[in-house]
């Protein structure tokens, strides 16, 4: 049956994947961009197009060569090996009903998690398919630890950031003088920890094999190249008439948080695409080799199907979520907006040098809730932080009840091919 359907169910599988790869459009990457605009470092059309060239650069170069079928490990690959046409329908329902809930989500501006959503959607068909035994628990556990693991080294981070700011530069006589003295450092830790995004996440498929020791080495060497050019250029009579005032201190922090959105929109891509094409991948490999492997080679043809869903995502849909993330939770300045995106990037960078489990999503809105903090507790929105929160919460309850449902009706389908 597969195989005698292979071009209907390869057709499926396409459109799903685009589905889904423009719901991380309209959702995950709206968060990542949501910090700048908010802060006004950029406007809408830049952050768009900021977007489009790095999310679709890192997707179509560093998207993956190999990526495992089975997200995350969440399923035991083994149990459907007898069952490619399980396996098929499962991966369909998945992309269908995590993309369904992506595109709710989006409606209504909630940030919520890419790969919660798939994760959630393949723990629904495998409960229904191969049993409740074939579910790697405690992998489940580790996604939903990262509810509270992930915004809350953001947020700690993003407030220690935000207070040196506040002391050392905004609040001093001299902000200027200041700035001087102290944004290198910044500069420093901007070079340093997106250095490290990129060799830990941005470049994990290309084939190169970067220790996290060398890494570290040439993050050093990226940061301190980058502190003394900026202290090069601070030192420029231009640029320190420019920052007379506080105005133009943030103008220099809104400089950085380009820089901050760039890279960090080519780790996302080179990442979170495979929440994507992942599924799809296991698809393709099951339609040419008719049975079940537990990795699947990805063909570029898929990388640029991710990559093209993502940008249109994004272009058609994510400034909901850029709006929720930018202006709904707290006011952003582009010091704020800073404090908050390097935050998110540090944890990330942790995460990937120690295996704990986190959320590009959740690492964003934990930046915003720490610097938030650092200003005072009123300065933020509780009300849409609870709207928020409850939307991570019934992410993977929700992915996990669309895919039983798309799933039914799936195999139901086949029943007549």
């Amino acid at each position: 049956m597969l195989i005698e359907h292979a071009g209907l169910l390869l057709a499926l599988a396409c459109l799903f994947g685009f589905f889904m790869a423009w719901g991380v459009g309209a959702n995950d990457v709206a968060n990542a961009m949501g910090t700048s605009v908010g802060a006004k470092a950029l406007t809408v059309k830049q952050a768009i197009l900021i977007a489009i060239i790095f999310e679709f650069t890192g997707a179509w170069l560093a998207g993956g060569e190999v990526t495992s079928t089975i997200r995350k490990g969440i399923v035991d690959a083994e149990l459907l090996a007898d069952v490619p046409e399980q396996l098929v329908a499962g991966m369909l329902a998945a992309l269908l009903a995590a993309g369904t809930w992506l595109a709710i989500a989006s409606r209504k501006g909630w940030p919520v998690s890419t790969t919660h959503s798939i994760v959630g959607a393949i723990v629904g068909f495998a409960a229904v398919s191969v049993g409740m035994e074939a579910i790697h628990w405690n992998k489940v556990g580790q996604v939903a630890a990262s509810w509270v693991i992930s915004p809350v080294l953001s947020g700690a981070f993003a407030f220690v950031l935000y207070r040196f700011a506040q002391k050392g530069i905004l609040e001093q006589p001299n902000p200027v003088a200041a700035a001087r003295k102290r944004i290198p450092y910044f500069m420093f830790l901007v070079g340093f920890i997106l250095a490290l995004v990129t060799l830990l996440k941005g470049l994990k498929h290309v084939g190169l094999d970067v220790s996290l020791q060398q890494s570290l080495i040439y993050a050093v060497c990226i940061g301190i190249t980058v502190m003394v050019l900026g202290h090069i250029a601070l030192a420029r009579p231009v640029l320190s008439e420019q920052a007379h005032n506080i105005a133009g201190v943030e103008r220099l922090f809104a400089i950085l948080m380009i820089f901050t959105a760039c890279a960090m929109a080519f780790a996302h891509g080179s990442n979170d695409v495979a929440n994507a094409i992942g599924p799809v991948a296991a698809i393709v490999g099951v339609l040419e080799s008719g049975s079940v492997a537990s990795k699947a080679v990805v063909p570029a043809w898929l990388l640029l199907l991710g990559a093209a869903g993502i940008v249109v995502g994004l272009s058609t849909y994510g400034y909901k979520v850029m709006a929720t993330v930018g202006e709904r939770i707290t006011e952003l300045t582009p010091s704020r907006g800073f404090a908050a995106e390097l935050a998110a990037a540090t944890t990330v960078v942790l995460a990937s040098a120690t295996g704990i489990p986190v959320s590009t999503t959740h690492t964003l809105i934990g930046g915003i809730l720490g610097v938030g903090l650092a200003m005072g507790a009123g300065k933020l929105n509780t009300r849409m932080i609870g709207t928020i929160v409850v939307s991570w919460i019934v992410t993977l309850p929700v992915g996990a009840g669309l895919a039983v449902l798309f799933y039914s009706v799936f195999m139901w389908g086949f029943s007549f091919l």
